[in-house]
């Protein structure tokens, strides 16, 4: 294709069809500020001015950017009076009157403002004391020698709760005496034999708040307890919401959940026999040793409450906060401890994180829950690891991973991010640790608004209508809280262990977008709301859920990969676990159900095309082709992305009964013409590597178009080859100018290795054709390159070297055609050019990288004597100039 192009299909007939279509439209051409991305806006220090706050707001406002979330860290410099620098201790006055400033100033602009309820992550800071801070179950053992046990020393907050002399390797323990029990024998151990004490003591994570600002330092809070979220609510986040006035910010913001350890509070005993109807401490061997169904059962319902607790003590409180205050909570409601998908229902804003769309991710975690929970609008942190190290990363990147965050149902962007840098600083500026820098000191910053115009308007097209996905994934939860053991209880790390790329992969390659679900949410609906459901191998489910799937399997296909579950979770509920057995044993064994087994996941596909027919049926060259697909009353909206390095040419055909298609732009919004599919509805695709276009169906009456879409393919030739002949124009303080006999990269041009910033390419043509239609200029395909980064390497990395290193702006006969950012690096020319001489501009810009190459390593000897080491910068090894400029070939070309 060579256009790129967002492909609606059809417009429903009648006066309120045609209103819909319109409305469709103009908001697609001129989408609302609320979709425009935002920023998560770095305070080091905080040492913050009101002059470079309104500055930054204001930039950001003219590159598109809709918001911020304020998010003070560690300082970047020692005070320094000469350079204006002095670091701000958090909560104090003269803190909190920058944010109301901030506050202020970005709603005189019409940009939204989110707050993080505390500095860096997870919450807590110096009002935290020890007695509210993160707890965890410290397990030691000892020798026993003759009949003499010495109990460990406990440390400052320490209590013990427990201790046992255990016997050999095979080992249980009678819950009514806590004796121990042989597990071969079922007897009371003698004396005979090496014997072991085990002492369980209610201790403190130790963990610190990560990357806190001066002045937050301190402990993480308890996660699990009531009174801690209370004092950091009354300590943190009512001092910061009064400095808001009467302008509350738009949401509250909690990040991710790495509370690392923590698996403990201080009343969790109580809290255990009160929900699970027994004593817990008799069995904390088993939480230890495990081994056995009983251990499993005690592990699940350990898990079950601690769930219970962050639910009800953390993510509730702070829901029921921010309504108070009428803003909104928004939450990454994932890691440790304990979090189950269900628990997303809570916070009034869900959020992902992680570009991962063939594997188990946080992100398809929160939209999945976003989709069964009817919030149409779900954000995600991005960019976090992009090609790192800081200012290494491009448009291309920024592209790349956000069509990938689009694909999991992503709808709202909150960047990561924007660092606050001081005039004193020069150039580049600071950057966070480890993430994508996007502000003005970037020297492609130039394209940001077209970045942000692709991102707003697809963004805002995929909030419209309703999720489409067909299949949904039932997640092992129970199985995950099973094989919780002290010192990590995370239910999401566990998914990813159960959640196989391959059978991600299956379900994706066969035509299906998937959600994720769990038994909770399922009893919380009554209903499983997908025409598909895969059970994954898995053991245990609730009798409840169990029941709850046999009275649907005659309306929504079941499908099992491998074992089926036969098991009831906990420990007081395995006399349900023959019932368990009996209904699920039903789904699968005819009787008018529609469940079927499959052995692994090379029959799931199969298996997923005699259920329901591939909602984006694509054969040819595919690989690395996704989609995600709304829908509206009139029409259906799908968004198709190319995530490899190589061209997809397929035959698609979506499952629809729409037929007519037209063609939009994300990137400028043009519509192409109307095209009527005949009755097999397929049409050619061919995109680019990284290429992406929407499609949207409606009903037609009219005929076919003869060929359909295959006209809007047809290849351009080439008219004149212009590589040649270039004058080149550097930016900066001593203009540099030369001519080009060929276009080579900046790096082999005298002093121009670290060079970082623009350069003006320019030169003339001779047009000897008329009318000028149908022209484009083309600036090469680009080589794809091979991924060289370490397995398990995080953030995204564009696998292609373009032929403009890194964006462009072109203009010709004085007037701007538009932006070069990402393939196909074309544009359509066609009005400007009229016979005889005509004048190219190519402006074009590179990453900070070269320049930071050039500079000496920042020296933190003095930052860390004040403050300590509060972050490591990511990569250092990688920061090296890279190759930069127009490298061509460049071409005036025609569609004949």
């Amino acid at each position: 294709m060579w256009v790129s192009l967002v492909i609606c299909v059809g417009l429903a007939k009648g006066a309120g069809a045609q209103g819909a279509a319109d409305r469709l439209r103009e908001g697609f051409l001129h989408p609302p500020d609320e979709a425009r991305p935002m920023m998560r806006w770095w305070w080091f220090g905080p040492a913050v001015t009101k002059p470079e706050l309104r500055k930054e707001l204001e930039t950001m406002r003219g590159a598109g950017i809709g918001g911020v979330e304020i998010q003070p860290v560690y300082p970047m410099a020692v005070d320094d009076a000469a350079k204006d620098i002095r670091n701000l201790k958090y909560l104090s006055p003269e803190f909190l009157d920058a944010v109301g400033f901030a506050n202020r100033t970005a709603r005189e602009l019409g940009m939204r403002v989110d707050i993080t309820l505390g500095s860096g992550w997870p919450y807590g800071g110096p009002m935290t004391t020890l007695d509210l801070a993160a707890g965890c179950l410290r397990v030691t053992s000892e020798p026993v020698s003759g009949n003499r046990v010495v109990a460990p020393p406990l440390g400052p907050g320490e209590e013990m709760v427990a201790a046992f002399v255990v016997k050999g390797a095979g080992w249980k323990f009678d819950p009514a005496t806590a004796r121990p029990i042989d597990a071969a024998t079922g007897k009371v151990p003698t004396g005979v034999g090496p014997r072991t004490a085990l002492f369980f003591a209610a201790s403190h994570t130790g963990q610190q708040v990560k990357r806190a600002a001066f002045g937050a330092e301190g402990n993480v809070l308890d996660h699990l307890s009531r009174p801690a979220i209370e004092e950091h609510l009354q300590d943190v986040a009512e001092p910061l919401l009064a400095a808001f006035g009467d302008q509350p910010p738009y949401s509250l913001f909690s990040d991710s959940l790495e509370v690392y350890g923590a698996d403990w509070t201080a009343n969790l005993p109580e809290e255990f026999r009160k929900r699970r109807g027994y004593d817990l401490l008799p069995h904390l061997p088993e939480l230890v040793a495990g081994g056995t169904e009983d251990a499993a059962s005690v592990r699940h319902d350990w898990g079950r409450t601690l769930d219970e607790l962050i639910r009800e003590n953390y993510l509730a409180p702070l829901a029921e906060f921010a309504a108070k205050h009428h803003t909104r909570f928004r939450s990454q409601t994932y890691g440790e401890p304990a979090v189950t998908l269900a628990d997303q229902d809570v916070p009034q804003l869900i959020e992902g994180e992680g570009m991962q769309w063939r594997k188990f991710s946080y992100t398809r975690w929160a939209t999945s829950a976003a989709h069964l929970y009817g919030r149409n609008v779900v954000s995600a942190e991005t960019w976090t690891w992009l090609h790192s190290p800081a200012f290494r990363a491009t448009p291309l990147d920024v592209k790349a991973e956000a069509d990938r965050m689009f694909l999991l149902g992503v709808n709202q962007f909150v960047g990561h991010g924007w660092p606050y840098s001081p005039p004193s600083e020069g150039e580049p500026g600071y950057s966070f640790y480890a993430a994508a820098v996007f502000n003005q000191h970037n020297p492609w910053f130039p394209v940001m608004p077209d970045v942000m115009r692709y991102l707003t308007r697809v963004s805002w097209l995929l909030q419209q209508g309703k999720p489409a996905n067909d299949v949904a994934i039932l997640l092992p939860e129970d199985d995950a809280q099973a094989a919780f053991t002290p010192g990590h209880v995370s239910v999401t790390d566990e998914m990813e262990k159960r959640i196989s790329p391959q059978l991600l992969a299956a379900v994706l390659d066969a035509g299906y977008n998937v959600d994720f679900i769990d038994a909770a949410t399922i009893e919380k609906l009554g209903t499983v709301p997908y025409p598909v459901l895969i059970l994954p191998p898995m053991e245990r489910i609730p009798l409840a859920t169990a029941r709850l799937l046999q009275g649907q399997c005659r309306e929504v296909q079941i499908i099992a990969v491998g074992e089926t579950p036969w098991l009831a979770p906990g420990l007081k509920e395995q006399k349900d676990s023959p019932q368990v057995e009996e209904a699920i044993g039903h789904i699968f064994s005819g009787g008018g159900c529609r469940g079927r087994q499959v052995a692994s996941v090379d029959a799931l596909p199969a298996a997923l095309h005699q259920a329901l027919a591939a909602d984006l049926d694509a054969t040819g060259k595919t690989d690395g082709l996704g989609f995600i697909h709304r829908k509206l009353p009139d029409h259906d909206v799908y968004f198709v992305a190319n995530t490899s390095n190589q061209p997809v040419e397929a035959m698609v055909r979506f499952r629809s009964d729409k037929r007519r298609v037209q063609s939009w732009s994300a990137d400028d919004g043009a519509a192409g013409e109307d095209v009527v599919l005949d009755e097999s509805q397929r049409m050619a695709l061919h995109l680019e590597p990284y290429e992406s276009r929407v499609f949207v169906l409606s009903p037609s009456s009219r005929p076919a178009t003869p060929e359909g879409l295959l006209r809007v393919g047809a290849p351009p030739v080439a008219v004149e080859d212009l590589s040649r002949g270039w004058d080149i124009e550097f930016a900066g303080p001593h203009v540099n100018r030369g001519n080009l006999d060929s276009l080579v990269p900046w790096e082999r041009m005298p002093d121009h290795r670290f060079f970082s910033g623009e350069a003006v390419y320019s030169r003339s043509f001779q047009y000897s054709g008329t009318g000028g239609r149908g022209l484009f200029l083309d600036f090469g395909n680009g080589d794809a390159i091979p991924d060289d980064r370490p397995e398990g390497a995080d953030g995204t990395h564009a696998l292609l070297n373009p032929p403009i290193r890194e964006a462009a702006i072109v203009y010709v006969n004085g007037k701007r055609v538009g932006a070069l950012w990402h393939p196909p690096y074309r544009l359509d020319i066609s009005g400007l050019v009229h016979p005889g001489d005509n004048r190219l501009e190519v402006h074009v810009f590179n990453t900070a990288i070269n320049e930071l190459a050039g500079q000496p390593k920042r020296d933190l000897t003095q930052l860390r004597a004040k403050f300590g080491t509060r972050f490591e910068p990511q990569d250092q090894d990688r920061v090296k100039p890279v190759k930069s400029g127009m490298l061509g070939p460049v071409r005036l070309m025609r569609i004949p």
